[in-house]
């Protein structure tokens, strides 16, 4: 209809191992639909936690991409290369009440995530 001038979307893998099914159903679903209607998909690492994460799954991720048929260049994005950008977002919204930082322990975080069978309890947030 003219409304948007390109379809953009976006891969967001963390390079913490290696793909499955489900993200080769993202793969092609996102980049698909960017090549259907001439857009573009971003081909993004959300690689904001070092201590799980290796080249080894990043190189396999790319590797899974263009067996899959679906190239990103130029659209090849790190998070962790404008993390400083998304700490100030989120100081931000902080600011304005419209998120709040949870400070809860990560047992009481456990305890009060719920099961399959047990229903988590609500956030004092």
């Amino acid at each position: 209809s003219g409304k948007y001038k390109a379809v953009v979307t976006r891969f967001p893998p963390e390079p913490n191992g290696y793909l499955h099914f489900g993200h080769a159903k993202s793969i092609c679903l996102n980049f698909g639909l960017a090549a259907e209607y001439g857009g573009r998909c971003h081909l993004r690492f959300d690689d904001t936690n070092p201590t799980k994460e290796e080249q080894e799954y990043v190189d396999a991720i790319k590797e899974a991409v263009r067996w899959l048929g679906f190239e990103w260049r130029p659209h090849e994005h790190y998070a962790s290369d404008y993390f400083d950008r998304l700490y100030q977002f989120a100081q931000a919204l902080i600011e304005r009440g419209h998120a709040y930082v949870d400070s809860q322990s990560a047992d009481e975080l456990s305890a009060n995530r719920g099961t399959l069978t047990e229903p988590g309890r609500d956030s004092a947030y």
